[in-house]
């Protein structure tokens, strides 16, 4: 073969490797546009659906009702919204905001509970719980009010945080309403010592305190807050720190809400 041939297929090897580095390197970058316009895709979606959720829960199932407005005993803060748990001269305040259909919310509790325990039976902390009614709107039902009023008489029984509890532990999915069903949260009453008596079942059964909770919802509303749980140390919200522990919690707590 002369040297000239070999030049020639050398250069055609050559000019076909090209061609292939060029085609490879052209579907890599269609695979990239294809991934990131499907993320890009993804994230819009979640964003409307975040806008529809939060337009519905201004609109719907506001639960509205004429008659008094009745706060539980011992209720505290502006309008008597909040349920105190742990002793007043606690030197650090945690504010919870809770919503008992709320998947968030029971998250929150399973995790940081007994950090939380351990802080307002040591007299480290008090929390100042505030109910909200959120799903309800967002997903239609009542059962975030029925439980919320429930709680507030169990305030009123002083088995608050045992009740409170009791809710977080036997909550049913998001979209199951069975908290709408006052019988239900009667029935988990008797999972607390002395909580179902006749003054019980009355005042969740009346819905003595349902107007209460409409006037926390309008609180939570008029606080901008963006969802629940929102958890607020000494007015520093805590929940939408990404590294926060049950530790860190605690180290907050005794530094006096100041890390």
């Amino acid at each position: 073969m002369s040297e000239k041939n070999r030049d020639a297929k050398r250069t055609a090897r050559e000019r076909i490797a090209a061609e292939r580095e060029k085609q490879k390197a052209a579907e890599k970058r269609r695979r990239t546009l294809i991934v990131g316009g499907s993320v890009v895709c993804v994230l819009a979606l979640a964003a409307v659906i975040g806008v529809i959720a939060a337009n519905a829960g201004k609109d719907k199932g506001s639960g509205k009702s004429a008659g008094p407005v009745v706060a539980p005993s011992g209720a505290q803060g502006k309008d008597s919204l909040a349920i105190p748990v742990g002793k007043d001269d606690a030197g650090t305040t945690i504010t919870v905001w809770e919503d008992f259909r709320c998947p968030a919310c029971k998250s929150f509790e399973t995790v940081y509970r007994p950090a939380i325990h351990e802080l307002t039976d040591t007299g480290k902390a008090r929390v100042e719980y505030h109910l909200v009614r959120l799903i309800d709107g967002n997903l239609h039902g009542t059962g975030s009010l029925r439980a919320a009023n429930a709680a507030a008489c169990a305030q009123d029984a002083g088995k608050f945080r045992e009740y409170h509890d009791v809710l977080f532990e036997n909550q049913p999915s998001e979209t199951d309403d069975a908290y709408g069903d006052n019988a239900r949260l009667i029935e988990l009453a008797g999972k607390v010592d002395g909580l179902d008596t006749p003054a019980f079942r009355a005042c969740v059964n009346d819905g003595k305190h349902d107007n209460w909770v409409n006037k926390s919802q309008a609180a939570f509303a008029a606080g901008k807050f963006s969802g629940t749980p929102t958890v607020l140390v000494n007015g520093k919200n805590i929940y939408q720190d990404q590294s926060m522990t049950p530790d860190k919690l605690k180290q907050l707590v005794e530094s006096g809400g100041r890390g």
